[in-house]
């Protein structure tokens, strides 16, 4: 039997798998382009320049995230069959080009199709490729793998936001999209080139740990037909609802709280760090007994964060807040990359994957749309907050069933789970 791997991994997991890792890392981080904390920071100028309504510009928002959601369907199996480096290289040309339209862009259409892009190739894409390729490459390190390459989502969502609304006041939200247009074509593009210039080993759909069993290979089809399956996406389509809602309206919440948006702003940090700490510990115990474990729990810090958010008025809210969707986030953001391969395999992870993201984006167009609505129609943040809570705390105990099917049907559609900590490292 190899050595127990550590809490990173195997010795000389992180230098030997260097280059894929940050591949995935970068992927990630691009993605926060198209991700609500970013956009949300310019709603204010963005509802000014368009002549739009809260409800107006979450209707705008909802259309092009759902129709983001539909395209992710058809083009999820890109996963499958392009190399990671020319699906990663495509996904990344086509967000910036969106974000350079936005300079340009002077209508309630153009707008629509802006959202439509950061969505599709920021929020969805982006990521879909990252989590695939970690998917497919990994097996007794997956948990970490995963776990590492998404903390470029919490260093994107720490350190953008604070920068973006700096350049916003000094040269101009337009210019700020422009130079986020550059970074992309300078920087991000030409480092992916280099990072994936050469293959990782498997690069195929089959699993290639001769001392792991063999499990089904489930199609998207099948997928389709497992009760389990919705099951489990009841829970995994509360965060991007209610979280991507928070902040897509968060200028509207300080304003009700009485805060300053940089208060908010300037506790991302806090919410990243929070999710580093606990996708690593989530990826531990994925790695060493399995992913299944977190189902039960992932939804109970999201409850309490929006309770904290319902009930308290004073700014000590904010970093409470931050701390709790973090814990939240770390989790979903392991969950989401070791769970379907454990349970499904991967000969078909793209598809499989791009079942779970499409339906996440369609959640996350709904939420700014339904609740941008609500506030137009004079119903308290404080109220829809205290319901999406109550939604959560409901749901937990159907996460806790889902994970006991998992285990009593392994080893014909998971991994056996019980055994999953007395493997070695690779």
């Amino acid at each position: 039997m190899n050595a127990e791997p550590g809490f990173l991994g195997a010795p000389g997991f992180l230098r030997a798998n260097a280059r894929w890792l940050l591949a995935g890392l970068l992927l990630t981080l691009a993605s926060s382009f198209g991700q609500t904390f970013f956009i949300s920071v310019f709603s204010g100028e963005i509802r000014a320049a368009y002549n739009l309504s809260h409800g107006d510009f979450g209707a705008i928002y909802m259309a092009g995230t759902l129709a983001s959601a539909a395209a992710m369907l058809l083009a999820g199996r890109i996963a499958d069959v392009w190399t990671p480096r020319l699906a990663g290289m495509v996904v990344l040309a086509g967000l910036a080009a969106t974000c350079a339209l936005t300079v340009v862009s002077t209508s309630a259409f153009f707008l629509f199709v802006i959202i439509f892009g950061l969505r599709f190739f920021g929020q969805g894409m982006s990521v879909h490729v990252a989590m695939t390729a970690m998917g497919r490459w990994y097996s007794r390190q997956r948990g970490r793998a995963v776990a590492i390459a998404g903390l470029g989502h919490q260093i994107g969502q720490a350190t953008l936001p604070p920068l973006a609304v700096a350049l916003a006041l000094a040269i101009g939200w337009r210019e700020t999209w422009l130079i986020s247009a550059g970074a992309l074509l300078v920087l991000a593009m030409p480092a992916l080139y280099m990072l994936l210039a050469v293959d990782r080993v498997p690069t195929s759909g089959h699993q290639t740990d001769v001392d792991l069993p063999e499990i089904h290979q489930w199609s998207r089809s099948e997928v389709l037909r497992d009760p389990v399956f919705w099951a489990i996406n009841l829970g995994f389509l509360a965060p991007p609802f209610m979280g991507t809602a928070v902040y897509f309206h968060q200028v509207h919440i300080v304003e009700t709280k009485g805060w300053q948006l940089v208060w908010f702003v300037s506790a991302y940090p806090l919410h990243a760090g929070m999710t580093v700490i606990a996708s690593l510990i989530a990826g531990w115990v994925t790695d060493r007994w399995d992913s299944a474990r977190l189902l039960p729990t992932f939804p109970l810090p999201l409850a309490a964060a929006l309770i904290v958010l319902a009930t308290v008025d004073s700014w000590v809210a904010i970093p409470v807040f931050m701390v709790l969707m973090g814990i939240n986030s770390g989790v979903m953001v392991t969950l989401l990359g070791a769970l379907w391969p454990e349970v499904y395999g991967i000969r078909h992870l793209g598809a499989v994957r791009s079942l779970v993201f499409a339906a996440m984006v369609f959640a996350s167009a709904l939420g700014p749309g339904i609740i941008g609505w609500l506030i137009d129609w004079s119903v308290s943040i404080t109220t829809q907050t205290y319901v999406m809570a109550a939604y959560c705390l409901a749901v937990t105990p159907i996460m806790a069933l889902a994970a006991r099917q998992l285990r009593t049907r392994a080893p014909q559609g998971a991994l056996p789970l019980a055994t999953k900590g007395t493997r070695g490292a690779a």
